[in-house]
């Protein structure tokens, strides 16, 4: 008789194998744009109930996040730091994981049909670059596992941005 392997078990060697993926897919790649657009596009195809998965990149002048490469409907341009989701993600320097976007205060809603949010602040030499933001249709669409992983994930991106 064998044990059966966890739904959690499962998803933890899913989101290992597509880091395994993120770094064969950028190794040798130092355009950020480039790096930053497969990214994106590997998370997409990897998730299932997202609706936009992208990054914002910092602009230090502007003190503002700036929309980067992405999957999804377009979306807002820029955001200020310290704004909705995203901004309070890169001001206070970690992830923010909302269950609910519409009970977040000051959420910014670039798509209507997007219920829940997981973003993670992203660095480059201790400075940060910008965010990694998935939106998802469902409520509650994000737990800890997510949030563990798609941590290591922007971990393993800031190598090859």
């Amino acid at each position: 008789m064998f044990e059966v392997e966890s739904y959690s078990g499962k998803r933890e060697k899913d989101y290992q194998m597509v880091i395994k993926q993120l770094r064969a897919l950028l190794d040798g790649e130092q355009n950020q744009l480039a790096n930053l657009a497969n990214a994106s596009a590997l998370l997409n195809q990897f998730l299932s109930d997202v609706n936009w998965v992208g990054f914002y990149l910092y602009e230090e002048e502007t003190d503002q996040l700036v929309l980067g490469p992405f999957q999804g409907l377009p979306a807002c341009v820029r955001i200020q730091n310290g704004k909705g989701v995203c901004g309070t993600a890169s001001k206070e320097g970690k992830t923010m994981r909302i269950e609910n976007v519409h009970e977040f205060p000051g959420h910014i809603a670039c798509d209507a049909a997007s219920q829940s949010e997981i973003v993670v602040p992203i660095y480059k030499s201790g400075k940060l670059l910008g965010v990694l933001d998935i939106d998802s249709p469902k409520v509650g669409r994000f737990d800890e596992i997510d949030q563990e992983y798609l941590e290591k994930f922007t971990s393993a991106l800031e190598e090859y941005v």
